[in-house]
């Protein structure tokens, strides 16, 4: 008798632990979340990455120049224009020179390389030492934006979040595009842009499974940009009139001649970078020759310095042509 007694408490302990086991089990599944959303919360801590990296180029750019490069120029004397450019030059190279021997051989920072036939990894050391090299050349006036500085950093950072939570290959390729899709929006302010280009160029897929975290990364990054410190879009569209049918042709015919002139430009600078690696010079001293060639270029041209924000924004505006 008491052997059965026993034995229908334990039935009994049995079955109250195995519902209350089940019952553990769906809850669990219930407050873990899902691949997808998951990647969406991901995506939105990468758009609040890339905004603050956007914000920390603003600042770090104007803490060295505080103006426009191209009105900076305006001021200056002609031996001036050609100093500071050079100068600007060679303290880039030899932050290039000393500071990458310092950090060594660390892999590739080729974004396209690291997506493609890599693990998604991007150096961050490096990529520190490059974005100290880039925010010396802007503010002194090289011919160069910041946005690939915003949009290579952003993606490190974001690359080196997967790194330290050990997160597996394909989580990190996403994490990379995340990156540059939020750098792209918030240097730009153009969210579908920024989207569309990590799509299509960095990731090579346009799947909605990866292409939602990259827009939800790319309105983030350009709310942060934005709404919360107020940093204004570089070029000022005015309001133009409602385009007619009859324009739609030459807007087609704009858009040849403007692919046309883009791959123009693209031959000439490959060219000239491999012509100008040939001389085999160290990097600090074809950055000062860079720097000078630009200096001499500024003395008829100011426009010349900087990216060009100024000057396209005064053509917008029709004042750069009155």
């Amino acid at each position: 008798m008491q052997s059965g007694t026993n034995s229908g408490l334990v039935a009994k302990a049995r079955d109250f632990l195995h519902r209350h086991w089940r019952r553990a089990l769906l809850w669990r599944e219930k407050l873990v979340l899902k691949e997808e959303a998951f990647h969406l919360v991901l995506a939105g801590l990468v758009g609040v990455i890339g905004g603050l990296v956007n914000l920390f180029f603003y600042y770090a750019v104007h803490l060295i120049q505080p103006g426009d490069p191209v009105e900076v120029a305006d001021r200056l004397n002609d031996w001036e224009r050609i100093l500071v450019p050079t100068l600007g030059g060679l303290a880039a190279g030899l932050v290039l020179h000393w500071g990458l021997r310092f950090v060594g051989p660390q892999g590739s920072t080729n974004l396209l390389e690291v997506v493609v036939a890599g693990d998604g990894r991007l150096p961050c050391r490096t990529e520190l030492v490059k974005t100290v090299s880039a925010i010396i050349s802007i503010a002194t006036g090289a011919s160069i934006g910041r946005e690939g500085g915003i949009t290579q950093l952003a993606a490190t950072l974001s690359s080196k979040l997967g790194q330290i939570a050990k997160w597996p290959p394909y989580r990190l390729r996403l994490l990379v595009g995340c990156g540059a899709a939020s750098g792209i929006a918030a240097a730009y302010n153009a969210p579908i842009a920024g989207a569309v280009f990590a799509s299509l160029i960095v990731l090579g897929n346009f799947s909605m499974d990866l292409f939602a975290p990259l827009v939800f990364s790319s309105v983030i990054a350009a709310m942060v940009s934005r709404s919360f410190f107020g940093i204004e879009p570089w070029y000022q569209i005015p309001p133009f009139p409602p385009a007619t049918l009859p324009q739609l042709p030459w807007f087609i015919l704009l858009g040849v001649l403007c692919g046309a002139v883009g791959a123009l430009f693209l031959k000439l600078l490959r060219f000239s970078e491999t012509r100008f690696r040939k001389l085999n010079w160290p990097v600090y001293v074809r950055l000062a020759v860079a720097g000078f060639a630009v200096g001499l270029i500024a003395i008829g041209f100011p426009g010349v310095c900087g990216n060009g924000y100024s000057v396209t924004n005064d053509i917008l505006h029709q004042k750069f042509l009155g």
